[in-house]
Order: C-alpha cells, then sequence, then structure tokens
C-alpha cells in the first residue's frame, strides 16, 4: 500500500469520443488484474477514512483495496458486497467526483485520487465471471410476507436484505421488467441493461417474487396490499417532471428527460416505440437544447449525439463550478461534442404548437447567495438570444406523483414536498405496517441513497415484524 507517492492515478482506458459517440456501448473498459491491483495499491489506507465516511453506504473501501492489492479478490468481494447490494452498479453510476474520490485523503494532498468506483467496478465483474456471486440463501425460511411496491434500486435492495432473513418477499412494479430508473431511465453507455437484468436475475433466484404491470391504486389499493403482507414498503421514487414555465412550453417538439430517455432506452432492449419510430423522441437530425444541469440532463445530451442529432446545446442557468450533475459527465459531453451554454435560462420556446423551431434564452449572473447558500441567478438586462432548436428536452428535475391519488389512500401523511412523510428511525409512514423509502421520501437524490435507503427499511421491517411475532407469542404462552 501506500504507493501513491510513486504511482500516478489512471482510470481504465476510454474509447475515443468519435467511437463512443456513435454507439450506446459503456465508455470504459475495465482493469486489468495487474491495473487494478496497482491503483488498489495507492490507497493511504489512512486512520480516518473519509472516502467511507462520504459513502452512503460506509462501504469498507480501504479493506477491499488492500485486499485487492494483495490479490484476495474474492475476500474483497465478500467485503464489497456486505455493505452495497449492488456493488458493480455504484461502481459505474456513483458520481465518485463528489463522493468517495472527492474525499480521498491523498486527491486533498495533490497526489490524486485512488480510483475507487473502477476498482469497486472491477471486483464485482471479477466475482461474477468467477462464479462467486450466489443468490442469497436464508439460514430459516419465515412464514410473515412483505410486499414491496417498486422494483428500483430501493425495492430491490429491501427485497434482498428481506430475503436474507427469510421473509417471503413480493415486489409490484407499475412496468413491464424489474429494474425502475437502473433500466428505464440510465442510458446504456453508463449502465448496460444486461447489468440490471443479471441483478433482477439474482433476487427471482433468491426466491424474490415479481408481479409486473401492476400498479396500485388501479390493480389493488394500498390497504388491500397491507392485508395481504404482515409489512408494506413503498419506493417507487419520484417521476413526475417539473414542468418549464415559459411561453410556448406545450409546443410540439417540447419533452420530458425521462419520456426521451425511456424511449431510447425501450428501442435498446428491441421493444416498439411508436413515438420514438415518427421522431417525436427521437434526435435524429435535429438542432436538439436540453434544459438543465444535472445528471439526467447529461444523460440526454449524450443520448441524442447518439441518436445522430445536427446538433445539442445544453442550457444552464448558473456556471459550471455551481452546477449539480457530475464534472466527469460534463467532461465526457463535451469530448463527444455537446456545446454548453452556461448562466443561461430560457426564456419562451419558439414556433407554433404544432412545430418548435427555437429557445428564446436571457444570460444570468449570479446574486446573493439563498437560504441553501447557493448564489441566485439573476437576468441579466438586455441578454436575450436565441438558440434554433427542433427538439427541447425539459430536464429540470423531478417531483413526486399525487401520492393519494396514485394509491387510493387519503390517510398517508405527505410533506410539503409531496414526499411521504415517515418516522426518522424507523421510515414507518402515519399508517401502522407501511414503510417508505429511497426518493419518495427524500425527494429526487442518487442511487446509492436509494440503495442505503432500501437497506435500511429493510432492518426496520425485519425488526417490527419480528417484535410483534414475539409480542404476540408471549401472550400466547401467557394465556396458556
Amino acid at each position: 500500500m501506500l504507493q501513491f507517492v510513486s504511482r500516478d492515478r489512471e482510470t481504465p482506458e476510454k474509447r475515443p469520443a468519435g467511437a463512443r459517440a456513435h454507439d450506446f456501448g459503456e465508455i470504459y473498459a475495465r482493469f486489468s488484474a495487474e491495473r487494478a491491483a496497482e491503483q488498489a495499491s495507492r490507497c493511504s489506507q489512512c486512520g480516518v477514512p473519509f472516502c467511507q465516511d462520504h459513502c452512503p453506504l460506509n462501504n469498507n473501501i480501504p479493506d477491499w483495496l488492500r485486499l485487492v492489492a494483495e490479490g484476495r479478490l474474492e475476500e474483497a468481494y465478500a467485503v464489497s458486497s456486505a455493505t452495497n447490494s449492488m456493488p458493480e452498479v455504484c461502481g459505474r453510476i456513483c458520481p465518485q467526483d463528489r463522493l468517495c474520490e472527492g474525499s480521498c485523503v491523498i486527491e486533498q494532498s495533490g497526489h490524486g485520487t485512488v480510483t475507487i468506483g473502477a476498482v469497486e467496478q472491477y471486483i464485482t465483474e471479477t466475482a461474477f465471471a468467477n462464479g462467486w456471486v450466489k443468490p442469497v440463501t436464508p439460514l430459516a425460511e419465515r412464514t410473515e410476507s412483505v410486499g414491496i411496491v417498486g422494483a428500483g434500486p430501493a425495492g430491490l435492495a429491501a427485497a434482498e436484505e428481506l430475503r436474507k432473513l427469510g421473509f417471503q418477499v413480493t415486489v409490484y412494479d407499475r412496468y413491464d421488467r424489474a429494474g425502475g430508473l437502473l433500466l428505464y431511465g440510465i442510458p446504456n453507455f453508463k449502465l448496460d441493461k444486461s447489468i440490471v437484468e443479471r441483478r433482477v436475475r439474482l433476487a427471482e433466484e433468491a426466491g424474490v417474487r415479481f408481479v409486473l404491470n401492476f400498479e396500485v391504486g388501479r390493480d389493488a389499493t394500498l390497504a388491500e396490499l397491507r392485508q395481504q403482507h404482515d409489512a408494506v414498503l413503498i419506493a417507487i421514487g419520484v417521476y413526475k417532471a417539473r414542468e418549464l414555465a415559459c411561453p410556448g412550453a406545450a409546443n410540439e417538439g417540447v419533452v420530458a428527460a425521462l419520456d426521451y430517455l425511456t424511449a431510447s432506452n425501450r428501442k435498446g432492449l428491441g421493444d416498439e416505440v411508436p413515438a420514438f419510430d415518427d421522431g417525436r423522441l427521437n434526435a435524429d437530425g435535429k438542432r436538439v437544447v436540453v434544459i438543465g444541469g444535472g445528471d439526467t440532463a447529461m444523460d440526454c445530451v449524450r443520448t441524442a449525439i447518439r441518436q445522430g442529432a445536427r446538433n445539442v446545446t445544453c442550457l444552464y442557468r448558473r456556471d459550471r463550478a455551481n452546477m449539480p450533475g457530475s464534472q466527469r459527465e460534463v467532461a465526457h459531453a463535451e469530448e463527444e461534442g455537446v456545446v454548453f451554454e452556461w448562466l443561461a435560462a430560457p426564456k419562451a420556446v419558439l414556433g407554433s404548437p404544432e412545430r418548435t423551431t427555437g429557445l428564446k434564452a436571457v444570460r444570468m449572473r449570479l446574486g446573493p447567495a439563498d437560504a441553501s447558500g447557493r448564489q441566485t441567478p439573476e437576468e441579466a438586462p438586455g441578454s436575450e438570444f436565441d438558440l434554433p432548436a427542433d427538439l427541447v428536452i425539459k430536464a429540470l428535475g423531478f417531483e413526486p406523483e399525487d401520492a393519494h391519488a396514485l394509491f387510493g389512500e387519503p390517510r398517508l401523511a405527505i410533506t410539503k414536498r409531496g414526499t411521504l412523510r415517515v418516522d426518522g428511525d424507523t421510515l414507518e409512514t402515519n399508517i401502522e405496517g407501511v414503510f417508505a423509502a429511497g426518493d419518495i421520501v427524500r425527494g429526487a437524490s442518487l442511487v446509492v441513497w436509494a440503495i442505503r435507503d432500501g437497506r435500511d427499511a429493510a432492518a426496520a421491517i425485519a425488526a417490527k415484524i419480528t417484535k410483534t411475532a414475539e409480542t404476540r407469542n408471549f401472550r400466547v404462552m401467557a394465556a396458556e
């Protein structure tokens, strides 16, 4: 270890921008065994590992880096998977530059961070290749059942943890495949769909039952699900797109980011997608403007490039330093030909209700900080300009759907933001036996946080059911 003084930081080989911009393949190759060991050996094994502290899952990163450096890969996988239900996913899509790698001690000392994400991916792919990844097998089966609403990262993580403990688990999802945002929202160049499908198969082999094309509120109410199960977990995420508040926002040619990404991913999965085939959700040959600065916006601009857009522009109201998305993703997008208009905001969509022809925008400047500490964007007078556009994609973030209408359950307590209100310690809602986790509780966030929340919810559900069973047994014994 401690090789950071003699070895430079290296990432896996990245495909040239000119080549990767024409397909949806992942852009990085995988580390070789030798290269992974070399990069892992750069870890300083610090006494207070800030990388671990800044990982939402508190992954034991220094431990599995040391094991990789020593060639003990099966042990490294055991340590990595002990705290993370999907290390192969996090190694690919986590914004490590904002989390573990951004907090690496040797990064702060100017030596360049350890490539934690790439090593994490290497560990798990090596484990799969060698057959070390097995479906979870409980020591004993339990009769109690848990219903999970939502087959995204929070729901899948909770399902695995509950099966470890022997609970009977059924996952309900409105879509025709399990995976949620991982499958339909994230492009293949960041997360190939085979990675998600492989994880779902493991869950099925572990005994998790999936009920797809099932919508709570349509096929059953939340109350009916609660009657069927000893506990219910709501892990549906947040999918309602924030609207563009300007004239022309309803024009043909203005689309929501998730609709656009879902259409692209469905085509990649071999589905028939009429809105893609007729051009409405296809950027081929078009001038594209994406509004927003988060990771979803980066997914959109990079997808448009691969679909053959004539040109792609990203419009963001703050500067580069203040954008919420990963800086690595911005760099990838720039390499692939995306143009960024920083400090710019939309004023109107140009054209007619039947056709979008452009976007009127205005230059912004950063004013005083708001309550969150970020500088507030302000319009610069007299700075309006036009951008030609045939397709405008709204990547302004996501909000919760109306939970009362969605579930047919007016008793559910919600916050001012529309998220579900839960007990901070147990993640239980105000309805006894109904829990919630992931974005539907915290708001739109990262996949790694959804995994953390799903695992925490599983532990809370298990504790609740076990306590209830023990109390019931005690009463029976006392009565006898």
